[in-house]
């Protein structure tokens, strides 16, 4: 187990996009908790630092977090590869998909058991009785009870989830729910993602960084000049690009993706489809690229995700491109040329996020085909950056989009021939793109920004610690 080093930022660029009175409004909450809480630390645990929703929600909160004078720490905890396949397997049981063909067994079971019991004896010499902890999704989910036993209030907090249960599910709580349930208080993204026998549930849904890479304006100049630079976009110049966040020190790209394509790049002027993600059997690469070349359109398609060797909880992800990669062997030569599997490099995190903003802010149009979903966070960020999306109908998704006037949903994800007869109609009707884009614009800025975010987990604090103390 080891803790995340951040940063400092400062609130001033935070009040010049959502406002001086939001900013008072979530200065006051924190002043309120601070005084609430007193000599107690807030601790965040998940299972990696890089890659995924998680680890992006609490880079861009935390730091906000300790501008508001709360003392918010990130501890991220450490297992071995038969453990992350084995939490690899669990998440995506929950998720209501079968995965691999692997058990959940006793000997998973027992797995499980042995890496967080030694994730536990590092944990008890940091958590002081009567701090909080908030322990995110299933790989920790074991630190509960250990937790608690140290004194500490304990929150679990779940990022991902089913509509409806199915055997999977079931399977995947069967494994899981001994853990969560001695938690003092849960927390879920979404109404449908709740268990029944959930202890204290309460509804928080995520949000985007404004102000951080991955979303900060950037010029089209900018853009053109990043995609370059990693190989995605034709371009004479591919030296460096230099970035000055609103937050922050100066940030460079540099390093090159990963593509695998053949031929040049597109040049700019040819309209690209964007699907950015994990690789990851329910975020349905395969299933994009399939749509891609089903709707016959005259643009290129690019599937992003992270280098498959720097996310460090996700063992398939390796998997995943290679079937995608496999797929993509056998289009026909004018389709592998106009489409683009891109792994983008994970050694600076700043820089990786300026990647993705800049390929969002590229697409003509923007998908999230998942199969399942807690919460689209890319989908989010592509609706912030005023993006038409087209996104499946799943999870979380249903609460960011309203068909028809923030995005257009795919009822069923599966639906391949559906998926396909949305990036046609966003392509080829340019007014409805651009008024999809607006609306998704102002939906993200009135409830998915961070003082949002933040003030509900205040609530969820003030909450669990008034009934512990009652």
């Amino acid at each position: 187990m080891y803790e995340v080093t951040l940063g400092q930022v400062s609130l001033s660029p935070y009040a010049e996009v959502f406002g001086e009175t939001r900013l008072s409004e979530l200065s006051v909450a924190a002043t309120q908790l601070v005084r609430l809480l007193g000599q107690r630390t807030v601790w965040n645990i998940n299972s990696t630092a890089a890659g995924g929703g998680v680890a992006e929600l609490l880079h861009a909160l935390l730091p906000m977090a300790h501008a508001m004078g709360l003392d918010a720490r990130w501890l991220v905890i450490e297992g071995d590869p038969q453990f992350f396949a084995i939490t690899k397997r669990l998440c995506t049981r929950l998720y209501g998909e079968a995965g691999d063909s692997g058990t959940l067994g006793p000997t998973e079971l027992e797995h499980y058991r042995k890496v967080t019991a030694a994730n536990a004896d590092q944990l008890s010499e940091r958590v002081q009785p009567g701090d909080i902890v908030i322990i995110h999704e299933a790989q920790p989910a074991g630190l509960v009870e250990a937790a608690k036993d140290m004194g500490a209030v304990v929150i679990w907090r779940r990022h991902i989830g089913r509509d409806q249960p199915n055997e999977h599910t079931r399977e995947g709580w069967a494994f899981l729910r001994r853990f969560v349930e001695p938690a003092h208080a849960t927390v879920f993204l979404t109404e449908s993602a709740k268990p029944a026998w959930a202890p204290m549930p309460t509804i928080v849904p995520p949000s985007i960084d404004p102000c951080g890479p991955k979303n900060m304006p950037l010029t089209t100049g900018q853009v053109r000049a990043i995609l370059a630079t990693i190989g995605v976009l034709d371009g004479a110049d591919r030296s460096p690009v230099t970035v000055r966040p609103p937050i922050g020190e100066p940030m460079v790209v540099s390093r090159p993706a990963v593509v695998v394509r053949d031929g040049t790049p597109p040049p700019p002027d040819v309209s690209m489809v964007v699907q950015v993600s994990r690789w990851d059997i329910l975020k349905d690469m395969v299933g994009v690229l399939e749509a891609f070349v089903a709707a016959d359109v005259d643009a290129c398609l690019t599937l992003a995700g992270a280098d498959v060797t720097g996310v460090g909880d996700d063992p398939e992800a390796a998997e995943i491109f290679d079937a995608c990669r496999r797929r993509w062997e056998t289009l026909p030569p004018d389709l592998r040329r106009r489409c683009q599997l891109v792994c983008l490099p994970m050694d600076d995190l700043r820089e990786n996020a300026l990647m993705v903003n800049a390929l969002q802010r590229h697409a003509a149009v923007v998908v999230q085909k998942s199969l399942a979903e807690g919460f689209g966070l890319t989908a989010t960020e592509a609706m912030w950056k005023a993006r038409p999306l087209l996104a499946s109908a799943v999870g979380g998704l249903r609460d960011q989009v309203v068909h028809g006037e923030s995005g257009l949903l795919v009822v069923d994800p599966h639906d391949v021939t559906a998926a396909a007869e949305g990036i046609r109609r966003l392509l080829s009707d340019p007014e409805l793109a651009a008024r999809l884009g607006r609306n998704a614009q102002r939906r993200v800025t009135e409830q998915f920004l961070p003082d949002r975010h933040l003030l509900g987990w205040a609530r969820v604090i003030e909450r669990v610690l008034e009934r512990e103390t009652a």
